[in-house]
């Protein structure tokens, strides 16, 4: 089907790369969709970039990290090309689907729903299997085996959900004010119930605090920043609660909290450098035989 093929949309120069916008049929939701691709500046034509994936957060769309993280810097130093989806499924006029900024349209939450209702928000399948195969037959400048994903808020909830029940498939994970609780928490607890429904074990399985219990073979350490002075942090957030779980379950988490740091993008942008340098250490050390 052509126009499941990518079709660029825009292109703008920045550190010697280019951030590129690109538009496709999904076959996983049903609809069009957008995404950015931060390309390095290229030492030769036949050379191949790993891959950073990012996971935006609520009502975000492709466009936000990309605007306004600054990523691309230490992307262009580190020879690290960006990803960066969209949060939801879009154009499908679900009933309800715009009612409100926590559920539905840019609220995918990086799973696959269960009730019929919301069929099509399979976010879940769209990042960890649809867009690495798009990527690997249309970019052959990228190398998808080397991968790594990071996310914001509902973005970092998807990071961390993704990476630990695919481990072969990420070499890193990190995240800015994930929400990692998200069955003790009013926004997971909104959206899980209309996505999945009753059953709390369906819920468990997009959990991060309940994943790492029993996807614990990790080998890269996994970090997370915290702002301090984020309005979410005690009731939405609960990041002391995924550093119990990781702490049980001996799995290495670096979780560092930042003084007078909110949850906008100017924290992202302020710490970003780390979690680049971080990927960039992982994608680049030799995939052991």
């Amino acid at each position: 089907m052509e126009e499941c093929k990518p079709t660029e949309i825009s292109s703008s120069k920045m550190f010697g790369g280019y951030n590129k916008r690109y538009k496709h049929f999904s076959p996983t939701l049903g609809c069009s969709m957008t995404f950015h691709i931060y390309f390095p500046p290229s030492p030769s034509p036949s050379h191949k970039f790993p891959v950073l994936y990012w996971l935006s957060g609520l009502t975000c769309t492709d466009e936000n990290f990309i605007a306004k993280s600054g990523a691309q810097r230490s992307a262009a130093k580190e020879g690290i090309a960006l990803i960066a989806p969209d949060t939801s499924p879009r154009g499908l006029s679900i009933e309800g689907e715009a009612d409100s900024w926590d559920f539905g349209v840019g609220a995918g939450f990086y799973l696959n729903a269960i009730q019929e209702k919301w069929k099509n928000w399979r976010m879940y399948d769209y990042v960890v299997k649809e867009l690495p195969k798009l990527l690997n037959e249309n970019f052959p400048q990228l190398d998808t085996l080397r991968a790594s994903i990071s996310g914001h808020s509902m973005g970092g909830h998807g990071a961390l959900t993704i990476y630990l029940k695919n481990l072969d498939k990420y070499k890193s994970v990190s995240a800015f004010a994930p929400i990692v609780n998200p069955i003790n928490c009013p926004w997971g607890q909104k959206a899980f119930s209309n996505y999945l429904g009753g059953n709390k074990a369906d819920w468990e399985e997009y959990d991060a605090t309940c994943l790492v219990k029993k996807f614990n073979d990790v080998s890269a350490t996994i970090l997370i920043d915290q702002g301090e002075d984020d309005k979410f942090l005690h009731d939405q957030l609960l990041p002391h609660k995924f550093a119990e779980a990781c702490s049980s379950a001996k799995v290495p988490l670096l979780l560092r909290t930042q003084p007078g740091y909110d949850h906008s993008y100017y924290f992202i942008a302020t710490f970003i450098d780390d979690h680049i340098s971080h990927h960039a250490q992982a994608v680049k050390l030799p995939t052991p035989p």
